[in-house]
């Protein structure tokens, strides 16, 4: 009996390991995936409003009587809509934009000057900005960093002299707007995927022009002329990106 019973310890020692090869292992416990959101990318078609001040700039000169005078520097609201597009190359990013932006703008008067028995004075009121631009910045992340430059136009009613004592008046020019370039640039920050929002400095340098004055206008056959002529705007903008 003890002899049978060793033998059977035995068989169960050579049998054992085998039959635990047989049965199916303990499934391994893994962590789970972690997915990283894509990386922001400023590469985007946008639209947005802005809204801001700017400031009218420029001198009048009466070659006759060498008189030079400038336009009063008055601040006044401005507002409108922008669209544009944007294509990023790592940090590098490129776009076009176009603004469009009204004036709360009344006339801006210069102090004028006495001759032959009168006073004449300047005075220039701006209503519209429109501007076409090229855009280049430097990402760094959900930040943009930008300049931009481009043409730009100006609707106004130009520079009128007014004569005080009978209240006649002549402008220069026929057309209602003015042609120019612009230059400036801005921070904007995307502070969601599809929102930003941004401040910007812009410059636009307007053509000069110049008028002979007709009769039976004081100062008839004088020549006044208009010389650096521009506006300087700060605005802030928000724009919705389509991603």
């Amino acid at each position: 009996m003890y002899r049978l019973l060793m033998v059977a310890v035995a068989a169960l020692a050579w049998v054992g390991p085998a039959l635990a090869a047989d049965l199916p292992a303990a499934p391994v416990q893994r962590a789970p995936t972690a997915y990283l959101p894509p990386p922001f990318t400023w590469t985007a078609f946008y639209i947005g409003l802005n809204l801001g001040g700017a400031s009218n700039y420029g001198n009048l000169t009466d070659s006759v009587n060498n008189v030079t005078w400038g336009v009063d520097k008055r601040t006044t609201f401005v507002g409108g809509a922008q669209v544009g597009g944007n294509y990023q190359f790592q940090s590098l990013v490129v776009g076009v934009e176009a603004d469009f932006d009204w004036f709360a703008n009344d006339n801006n008067s210069g102090g004028g000057f006495s001759a032959l028995g009168t006073t004449v004075q300047g005075s220039n009121n701006g209503r519209w900005l429109t501007s076409v631009t090229g855009r280049l910045g430097w990402a760094f992340d959900h930040v943009l960093l930008y300049g931009k430059g481009g043409g730009a136009w100006v609707g106004s009613n130009n520079v009128t002299l007014v004569d005080q004592a009978s209240g006649a008046s002549v402008s220069f020019a026929n057309s209602n707007t003015n042609t120019g370039w612009t230059a400036g640039g801005g921070v904007e920050w995307a502070f969601a995927d599809n929102w930003s929002v941004k401040a910007e400095y812009d410059y636009v340098g307007l053509s000069n022009n110049s008028l002979t004055v007709p009769a039976p206008f004081a100062l008839a056959g004088d020549t006044f002329s208009t010389s650096g002529r521009n506006i300087q705007m700060i605005t802030f903008g928000m724009n919705y990106l389509f991603h």
